[in-house]
C-alpha cells in the first residue's frame, strides 16, 4: 500500500485552499480538482511557492510533508505572492495579492492595481481616497479594472462613470470655497479701501499672491503645482485657482507654448478654456457682489424709513 502523504492544494489566486490527504499525484489532481471545481483531467499541478511544474509521481513522493500545490487550469498561469499595505486598519484582514497580469513589462504593478483591491474589499473605502486615487481608477483601462474587480465590463464602466461623479463634486465644492474665499477678499479690500484713501501702487505691475511652500518654476513664473495640472490633469482649468486662471490667461499662446511644450493649436485649445472658465468665475464674483449691494441698500432704506418714522413721531 502506497503512503498516504498530507498535503494542500489552492488555486491559482490562493483564495481558495484545502488540505488535503493523497497517495499519489494521479489522485491530488482527482481529489483537488474536486474542491477547486475544475475537471481534473484539465489541470496542472505546481509547487505554490515558486511554480515548479510536478508531473512525476517519484519527484511528488519526495516532497516533504504538507507541501502546498498549485493546480492550474486552462490558461491560468502561477505567479508569485505580492503583497501590498494599504496603509488603513480594515485592509489588516488579509493581504492583497496581485495577479500576474497586472503586472507590467517591467514587473511593476499597475498604479490602479492596489487600488482596485481596495474596492473590492470595501467599496466604501471610496470615501477614504484621494483626488489623485479617484483619477488614477477613472483612466485605468476598463476591462483589466473588470478583471481585477471580478466585474463584468460594464459594471466597470458604471463604476469608473461613478467615481468621476465624485470627483466633479469634489471639485465643485473646491471651486465653491474658492469663489466664497475670492468673494471675501475682494469685500474685505473694499471694506479697507473706504476706511483708508487707496495710495498709488510702488511696484508698477500687480503682484501675485504665491500660497506657502508652494515651488515657483524660475523659467515660467508658475508654481509647480500650476505646471503638474495644466500638464497632466483632464480638464485642467477646472482644477486651477482663479489666480492661477488668471496667470495663464495673461500669458499668450506662443509664451504658453514654450512653457508647456505642445503645439499651437492644443495651446490655444488651453487658453481658450481658461479663459472661458475665469469668466464664468467672474460672473458668478459680480453675482454674489450685486446681490450683497442690492442687500446693503435695502438695508439703507430700511434704516432711512425707520428714522424718518422716528422724527415724525417726535414732531
Amino acid at each position: 500500500m502506497a503512503d498516504i502523504r498530507p498535503c494542500k492544494v489552492c488555486n491559482f489566486t490562493r483564495q481558495k485552499s484545502y488540505g488535503l490527504v493523497v497517495p499519489s499525484l494521479t489522485e491530488l489532481k482527482i481529489k483537488g480538482s474536486e474542491f477547486l471545481g475544475h475537471p481534473s483531467d484539465q489541470v496542472t499541478v505546481v509547487l505554490e511557492d515558486d511554480g515548479t511544474i510536478v508531473e512525476d509521481q517519484s519527484y511528488f513522493l519526495c516532497l516533504p510533508p504538507n507541501t502546498k500545490f498549485m493546480l492550474l487550469h486552462e490558461e491560468e498561469s502561477w505567479s508569485p505572492v505580492r503583497k501590498m499595505d494599504g496603509g488603513t486598519a480594515w485592509m489588516a484582514r488579509e493581504s492583497v495579492i496581485l495577479d500576474n497580469d497586472a503586472v507590467d513589462a517591467l514587473g511593476l504593478v499597475a498604479p490602479w492595481w492596489g487600488l482596485a483591491q481596495q474596492l473590492k474589499q470595501d467599496l466604501a473605502s471610496i470615501i477614504l481616497m484621494s483626488e489623485d486615487d479617484l483619477q488614477t481608477l477613472v483612466d485605468a483601462p476598463c476591462p483589466e479594472l473588470a478583471s481585477a474587480l471580478g466585474f463584468r465590463e460594464k459594471k466597470a464602466v458604471d463604476l469608473q462613470e461613478t467615481l468621476q461623479r465624485v470627483l466633479d463634486r469634489r471639485e465643485e465644492e473646491r471651486q465653491s470655497k474658492e469663489l466664497l474665499q475670492l468673494y471675501l477678499k475682494a469685500a474685505d479690500k473694499e471694506d479697507k479701501q473706504q476706511e483708508v484713501p487707496s495710495q498709488p501702487s510702488q511696484g508698477g505691475a500687480a503682484e501675485v499672491d504665491m500660497p506657502d511652500g508652494m515651488e515657483v518654476d524660475s523659467a515660467s513664473g508658475f508654481m509647480s503645482r500650476t505646471l503638474m495640472v495644466l500638464k497632466g490633469k483632464t480638464s485642467p482649468e477646472t482644477r486651477l485657482s482663479t489666480e492661477e486662471l488668471q496667470m495663464v490667461a495673461s500669458r499668450g499662446v506662443e509664451a504658453m507654448q514654450q512653457v508647456l511644450g505642445w503645439d499651437s493649436s492644443r495651446t490655444a485649445d488651453l487658453l481658450q478654456a481658461c479663459k472661458a472658465e475665469l469668466a464664468t468665475r467672474l460672473q458668478l464674483v459680480q453675482a454674489v457682489q450685486s446681490v450683497r449691494s442690492s442687500t446693503q441698500l435695502d438695508s439703507s432704506r430700511q434704516a432711512g424709513g425707520k428714522n424718518a418714522e422716528g422724527n415724525q413721531t417726535s414732531d
